[in-house]
């Protein structure tokens, strides 16, 4: 566990501030949280590099699946290049053709249309059905990181699949391990499968009861859930 890195899944500026209070080795900032992440606003992403916190930005233009359309894929090349300029460290993006594999031209303008920043792929490597064949062109194509729960929606399930990646990735790609990350797994997680990294939001669901007619539930992080989740490393 010396060496691994821990990101934390940051969709507020509260989350942010906790992400520097508890020296995190970096965030990954997105919103939408509760549908599974999208790309944050630009007031986000300005906050949290002026917080001097090593920033990662979510590239993805809607929630759904990875299969992108012309005009999507050119907002998100957009949104590269804006961060870029913002002075983040790395953005987290992926994209997939209809037979479950990378597409590689999508990919391939994202990584040329910037210079000198980390590139991670993120949750679409567990919707790929030859996840060997897609790490190795993830490698081939100088990628830092993997963003993965094992090819399923959360890391319990996908356990010994995540520990084949690690092993498979044999120290030519990084594989961080997200989706469903807590205080009774993240132990044996790090001790296991032995991971380069490990990402996890520490929220919580918050039912909001105010008298505004736009009231709704959401998911917030929360303190003491993160105090708990790295008390156990």
């Amino acid at each position: 566990m010396k060496n691994m890195k821990l990101e934390l899944c940051a969709a507020s500026v509260k989350s942010i501030e906790l992400a520097k209070k508890y020296k995190f080795d970096r965030i990954e900032i997105c919103q939408n949280l509760d549908q599974g992440g999208i790309t944050p606003s630009l007031g986000m992403i300005q906050f949290a590099v002026s917080q001097k916190v090593n920033t990662h930005v979510l590239i993805r233009q809607r929630i759904g699946d990875f299969i992108y359309n012309e005009d999507e894929i050119q907002v998100m090349v957009s949104d590269v290049k804006r961060c870029n300029l913002l002075g983040v460290k790395g953005v987290v993006v992926g994209a997939l053709t209809k037979d479950h594999e990378i597409d590689i031209p999508t990919i391939l303008e994202m990584l040329e249309s910037v210079q000198d920043l980390d590139f991670t792929f993120h949750r679409a490597f567990d919707d790929i059905l030859d996840w060997k064949k897609a790490m190795d062109i993830l490698i081939q194509l100088n990628f830092k990181r993997i963003l993965t729960s094992g090819g399923k929606k959360s890391i319990d399930e996908g356990f010994g699949t995540a520990k084949e990646m690690v092993n498979y990735a044999n120290g030519r790609i990084e594989i961080m391990i997200g989706g469903g990350v807590n205080s009774d797994n993240i132990k044996k997680i790090a001790e296991e499968i032995k991971p380069n990294a490990i990402h996890f939001s520490g929220t919580i669901f918050i039912k909001q009861e105010t008298e505004s007619l736009f009231a709704t539930d959401y998911l917030e992080i929360n303190e003491e859930k993160v105090k708990t989740i790295l008390a156990q490393l």
